[in-house]
């Protein structure tokens, strides 16, 4: 019998990972200073809207039971795309986002142990 921190651990995280990477990412899509320092960048100015946009979507996929490994995948995608923009820009501190999409990864593989996560 698993005990009720076990219970809870799984879909905890997910919930954790899940407002955050949210909350984040329509900060970055909303933000001005976001959009002006990524426009240093040299790349189009709708890049910013469209990537947070897209990993907010993905996270509030992934926060619903339902569409959970749907959204799941989709964030892994949008992270290693995040990865991507930071390695071909010289930025190379993405350790959040190799966290993060470890988070995803652990909350898919133990989706169906229990039936509550």
């Amino acid at each position: 019998m698993k005990t009720r921190i076990e219970r809870l651990a799984i879909p905890g995280l997910r919930w954790a990972l899940g407002l955050v990477v949210l909350l984040e990412s329509v900060r970055f899509a909303l933000s001005a200073a976001a959009g002006h320092q990524f426009g240093k960048t040299g790349l189009p100015p709708w890049i910013p809207p469209a990537l947070g946009g897209s990993e907010a979507v993905a996270a509030l996929l992934f926060l619903a039971p339902a569409a959970r490994v749907v959204g799941g995948y989709a964030l892994l995608c949008i992270f290693a795309v995040a990865i991507g923009i930071h390695f071909l820009h010289g930025q190379f501190d993405v350790g959040g986002l190799v966290v993060y999409g470890m988070a995803v990864i652990v909350c898919m593989a133990h989706r169906d142990s229990g039936g509550a996560a």
